[in-house]
């Protein structure tokens, strides 16, 4: 029996085991919660009103954050794309999968001081996929919007667990927001170019933010038909690049003065028309009776991209270790488990997404597949749950090079409120207090010399744990 025969049996075997059980294992079982998950691309962690942003405007997204708990300790497994979702679809950090870097990606730099870590170009088949477990369960899954976890032959959604795939293929951007989502790409390193579409239909002056929203709410009304619990994964590509909006909504914002915006009217639109999609899919659930009985789930995959937008008081940008490349809004609002207005400084990281939507299905943990993710359930409620969130650490590896603004490869720690990164090119360690300074504007390896060795003993015993990538010399390297 395959590893994954093996997931598939025991996730048919707890289905069964808890039909008559709560999730205590007392008593008769709920019906099982449906899961809504909105992945937003590059969307930067002070990017919305309920983060404090007092130029985009997000009612809807304020709105799920006032009915369930915005967690402000919030991290993406990674400051580029690809390892995220990942993350999120494994429960495992990147470097244990080898999901390190943004897909397709170039060839190393010849040039370069060292030769990059070894990353794979397709999500592992043998993963058992947090959709896999859904599905074996009995939930129907559907996809909606960016994939860029492989390729066609066999790394797609429908490879993975997803019965519906709209708009997922390998490719990190739609290279057009406007029907006919035409997109065209220069392969980094090669004389190459990709083409791609990412929807072989639409009308024209057709949005596609609108147009992927339309038919995530049509998935809802087909589950809701057919009497069967859902898994929505609903990945938008928006706000990635090309910064693309509807002229209307961007006229709004370029009517705001250049000294008080926090970033491009254009993207501030891409925002506005992500905040409706959120809108439209919370009505959707509510005409239908379903907001009671549905987990929903906000965040995105990395910090906010330097030219779209400002990510103060955070240091830094998408690409980057410091906390603007990393730290992510997360929202989750979850009735009767998740504590309304609920404010919580628990650390998360993108792989514990798995098992919190394996408690939300009533369905036993898989801690040998999801290793690096735990439930988020115990954080939902204010009685000790951001005490026990900050238990523990937090971790990070790129051993890779890319063009964003502050990005060197490197390895990061986060432990209660201290961050440690420890960077190859150039060689480095930066120790900071996140409590006192969460800009990270002040070094502190020199002043707390003991906690810095203690936390790279603990980042160094972390990697060699996941086999983590190193960097090697270059033998073609001209200083």
């Amino acid at each position: 029996m395959s590893l994954k025969q093996f997931f598939t049996f025991f996730i048919l075997l707890s289905t069964t085991m808890t039909a008559f059980a709560d999730e205590s294992g007392n008593g008769p079982r709920a019906e099982r919660k449906n899961i809504v998950m909105f992945l937003i691309d590059d969307l930067g962690w002070s990017d919305l009103g309920c983060q404090g942003s007092e130029y985009y405007r997000t009612p809807n997204i304020d709105q799920l954050a006032q009915e369930g708990v915005r967690f402000t300790d919030a991290y993406a497994a990674c400051a580029v794309c690809t390892p995220t979702r990942a993350a999120i679809m494994t429960g495992k950090y990147p470097a244990r999968t080898l999901m390190t870097e943004w897909l397709p990606s170039g060839r190393w730099n010849p040039k370069a001081r060292f030769k990059e870590g070894r990353f794979l170009r397709d999500l592992p088949r043998e993963e058992y996929t947090i959709a896999e477990a859904l599905r074996d369960a009995g939930y129907r899954t559907g996809h909606f919007g960016k994939w860029h976890l492989g390729t066609e032959t066999f790394g797609m959604p429908e490879h993975h667990g997803f019965e519906i795939n709209v708009g997922g293929n390998p490719h990190g951007n739609p290279g057009n927001y406007f029907f006919p989502y035409n997109g065209s790409w220069k392969i980094p390193t090669t004389d190459r170019r990709a083409t791609w579409n990412v929807l072989d239909d639409g009308k024209p002056g057709e949005y596609l933010t609108d147009r992927l929203t339309d038919e995530a709410i049509q998935f809802i009304h087909q589950s809701k038909q057919d009497r069967k619990p859902f898994f929505l994964y609903f990945p938008h590509y928006g706000v990635h690049t090309p910064i693309q909006a509807k002229a209307e909504v961007t006229a709004k914002y370029d009517k705001i003065p250049k000294g008080k915006r926090q970033g491009m009217p254009a993207y501030a639109a891409m925002v506005e028309s992500i905040d409706d999609s959120v809108g439209r899919v919370m009505a959707s659930l509510r005409k239908l009776g379903l907001l009671d009985d549905t987990l929903v789930i906000f965040t995105s995959d990395n910090g906010g991209f330097y030219k779209a937008t400002s990510n103060a008081p955070l240091r830094a940008n998408k690409g980057a270790y410091y906390e603007g490349g990393i730290r992510v809004p997360l929202i989750i609002r979850w009735p009767g488990h998740a504590e309304s207005g609920l404010v919580s400084s628990a650390l998360t990281t993108s792989s514990d997404l798995y098992p919190t939507c394996l408690a939300a299905a009533g369905l036993a943990l898989l801690p040998h597949q999801h290793e690096d993710g735990v439930s988020l359930v115990p954080y939902l409620r204010e009685q000790g749950g951001a005490e026990r969130g900050n238990d523990r650490s937090l971790f990070w590896h790129y051993p890779h090079y890319n063009g964003h603004p502050s990005s060197v490869p490197s390895s990061v720690i986060r432990n209660g409120d201290w961050k440690l990164i420890q960077t190859f090119d150039p060689v480095g360690l930066e120790l900071y207090n996140l409590r006192n300074d969460i800009g990270e504007t002040t070094n502190l390896v020199e002043s707390e010399p003991e906690r810095a060795e203690s936390l790279l003993a603990e980042l160094t015993a972390w990697r060699l744990s996941v086999r983590a990538e190193a960097m090697t010399p270059n033998p073609n390297y001209e200083k």
